[in-house]
């Protein structure tokens, strides 16, 4: 039962809310000591396991470089480039970021992911399309906050649809190598191309099923649009209408009394 402490210390710490990194490196000093090793040995252990692994953490990289992107005004860019297309809606974004993603994996080519793709471009673009036409007192209502974080979980829903359900269409992608290795040690002979020809069915059943919540995206969009135009009026496009009506109505005026003199 002692080997098992590790998993208590992991279980303990992470309903703790504690830091996760100190959580897994106390819980493998625990489980190590339990084990008889060493200070030394562990840590040469966690050294080595590091090490061996330390192609998982070349993400980080990516995170200051969209960090600093986003803080020069990525995007921003990227939701008032989005208003200037009047047929773009965030339903049509979502969907053609997924067919891209699709195909990019189709090809083993990893064109994607939240960090990279979606938060500072799809994201933005799909909010900013929302935004289109509405007041600024109706983007800061609590509605369209709402409305925005519905957006932002399609767009999420997109990237794991585009990257779970067609990642295995590549015949040289890790976890079609992985299930080849595993039928090969149960005797199974069963080619990649075959596997990969298998993987075509889920990868269009996921695009239909993201096409019709694409699609519900849009008409909810629509209907909370015409809500928030109706609770939250553009007053500054009203104003400017009253102003150049009252200053059309000045000018009849001026030109009775000319014609009158």
């Amino acid at each position: 039962m002692l080997s098992l402490i590790g998993v208590v210390v992991i279980v303990v710490g992470l309903a703790l809310r504690l830091n996760a990194l100190l959580v897994v490196l106390v819980a493998g000093f625990c489980s190590g000591l339990v084990a008889g090793m060493t200070p030394t040995e562990i840590l040469e252990a966690l050294g080595h396991a590091f090490t061996q692994n330390r192609a998982v953490s070349l993400f980080i990289i990516t995170l200051p470089v969209i960090g600093l992107l986003e803080r020069n005004g990525l995007r921003d860019q990227a939701e008032r480039l989005v208003q200037k297309f009047r047929a773009a809606s965030a339903g049509r974004i979502t969907l053609s970021y997924l067919v891209l993603r699709k195909l990019t994996n189709a090809f083993g080519l990893q064109l994607g992911g939240h960090p990279a793709m979606i938060r500072p471009l799809i994201a933005p673009m799909s909010v900013g399309a929302a935004e289109r036409d509405l007041s600024s007192a109706a983007i800061a209502s609590p509605r369209f906050h709402s409305l925005s974080q519905r957006i932002r979980v399609l767009n999420a829903v997109s990237e794991n649809f585009g990257n779970f359900f067609s990642q295995l269409i590549f015949v040289a992608s890790g976890g079609l190598l992985l299930i080849k290795s595993v039928l090969d040690k149960s005797d199974a002979s069963v080619s990649l191309a075959d596997m990969a020809l298998y993987a075509i069915p889920t990868a269009l059943i996921s695009l239909l099923v993201m096409f019709v919540m694409c699609r519900r995206l849009d008409r909810n969009i629509r209907r909370e649009q015409r809500l928030l135009r109706e609770e939250y009026p553009d007053l500054s496009y009203e104003g400017g209408v009253k102003e150049s009506a009252d200053s059309g109505s000045d000018t009849h005026s001026i030109s009775v009394r000319e014609s009158q003199s």
